[in-house]
């Protein structure tokens, strides 16, 4: 590939090099090469344009930049970042043409929806992949990576694994479209057969700083997406819908406790389970299904599942009876044990989302509802205290320990979330987690559920900048063995 191009119909360049060969695209200016196009990109920590000149002695074939450097073989854009996306499309050869794309953004469920729909579409006979925060699975089979990525890889990675479902014939790809992708257009140069809202509530202000600018990113998949597919029960969803009637996009809305385009009646929730009756409301159609998870919320992530597939042209019905045969997702709702008392297992780790969990936990617990939780180091502190006052709400012990503790002292992490409790609950607390876990063990009694919140399905903790091994799982079972339970 030449310059010519790859720039062609996206950027002008001077004739001079439009011959030029083309080896690479990247921003990362540790992987310049003899032949990269460096694109320099003004992050919050550092600037590519600062090192722009070094990337044309390195060797780069040319350098883009969106702040006028005065340099030979310098093309002047107007939004870097928003352009390498395309750039990546381009140099990996359009991998999307041949992958109908589908989209699940909001605070909470996205992880849970993204992966009910890949069982659902290899359940009915085709090949699936999805990229999110479990990981990436192309579509050879569940090859799941837990070393810590980023819900949405950076582009490059991200056009690698588009471009490798394509040479493998991978005909669907659902993603979990975080705020931050949204925001630093990763997805610029890609539009969605189907687009998922699930809820929102707040959580990453460190880096958007507002909930407004946290909304507007979030909303803005939606400007991508051929129809959108928005749960009502949530208020920012109700916006995101007439959002996008107001907007000419097609929306199918779907709720768990009211009326709307798809919604549930008699919803029967079991300990591993929920049966309920879903109606199309514009087909005039009733349809029973039965969901191998419990939870009103995994009811909804549910729902958006088998409508977001049936827009990617399957029978609505088909997606509904595949979901009897899902098996739940990795650390979401997660039964770990199940004996005298039970463990169980979730990445709640806003207010809303342990509201949520625990709400539905409570009625299941014959004792004690156990909840174990911490908030991360280094992110958004106002929610701390509205975690410990949602786990306050519906637990009879708390268990304060970290989640991940960065670069930040984990007292505290657990001084914030001790900040929003009202002394009702009896809490302790322990800034190593696995000595919070083991406490949990070995003070549970029949009866009792276990919440271990906030990990899920993650096999780490992130402690200064260093990814360390760290299993809820692994620590339940090792227990467990040495007690002679399992």
């Amino acid at each position: 590939m030449t310059l010519g191009e790859l720039f062609g119909g996206v950027a002008e360049i001077s004739a001079e090099i439009s011959d030029t060969s083309v080896t690479d695209v990247t921003s990362d200016s540790r992987e310049v090469q003899e032949g990269s196009v460096f694109v320099c990109i003004k992050g919050m920590s550092f600037d590519g344009h600062s090192v722009a000149a070094q990337m044309l002695e390195k060797g780069a074939c040319a350098v883009v930049t969106q702040e006028r450097l005065g340099l030979s073989r310098e093309i002047n854009v107007e939004n870097s970042r928003r352009l390498y996306p395309e750039l990546l499309s381009k140099f990996f050869g359009r991998p999307t043409e041949s992958i109908k794309l589908g989209a699940v953004t909001g605070t909470n469920g996205k992880s849970t929806v993204v992966n009910l729909c890949i069982q659902i579409i290899r359940s009915l006979g085709e090949q699936a992949g999805v990229i999110g925060t479990l990981g990436t699975d192309t579509g050879k089979g569940l090859q799941y990576s837990h070393s810590g990525p980023p819900t949405t890889p950076e582009p490059k990675r991200l056009y690698g694994l588009f471009r490798e479902m394509a040479d493998i014939g991978t005909k669907y790809c659902f993603i979990e479209a975080s705020s931050q992708a949204l925001a630093q257009y990763r997805f610029a140069a890609e539009h969605f057969t189907a687009g998922a809202f699930t809820n929102l509530t707040q959580d990453h202000l460190d880096y958007h700083k507002t909930m407004e600018n946290y909304y507007a990113a979030k909303r803005s998949l939606f400007d991508m997406c051929e129809n959108a597919v928005i749960n009502i029960d949530d208020e920012y969803g109700r916006q995101t819908a007439q959002y996008c009637h107001a907007n000419g996009i097609p929306c199918d809305t779907v709720s768990v406790f009211g009326t709307a385009d798809y919604y549930t009646e008699t919803v029967t929730l079991n300990p591993d389970s929920a049966e309920f009756f879903l109606t199309d409301r514009a087909a005039e159609k009733c349809y029973p299904v039965k969901l191998p998870m419990t939870g009103y919320y995994n009811v909804s992530n549910a729902i958006q599942a088998a409508v977001m597939c049936s827009k990617m042209g399957f029978p609505l019905w088909k997606c509904l009876e595949a979901l009897s045969h899902t098996t739940g997702v990795s650390g979401r709702l997660e039964t770990l044990y199940s004996g005298d008392y039970t463990v169980v297992c979730d990445y709640a780790h806003t207010d809303d989302g342990l509201t949520k969990l625990l709400s539905t936990l409570k009625p299941l617990a014959k004792n004690r509802l156990i909840t174990v939780f911490g908030a991360a180091g280094d992110r958004d502190s106002e929610k701390r205290p509205k975690m410990g006052k949602a786990a306050e709400e519906w637990s009879d012990l708390l268990v304060i320990t970290t989640d991940n503790p960065a670069n930040e002292d984990p007292q505290q992490t657990i001084d914030g979330v001790k900040s929003g409790l009202s002394g009702r609950v009896p809490y302790v607390e322990f800034t190593d987690r696995t000595e919070a876990v083991i406490y949990a063990l070995e003070t549970a009694q029949a009866g009792d559920v276990i919440a271990l919140c906030g990990k899920g399905h993650e096999d780490y903790q992130i402690i200064g900048r260093e990814y360390v091994h760290f299993s809820e799982k692994e620590i339940v079972q090792k227990y467990l063995a040495e007690k002679g339970l399992i």
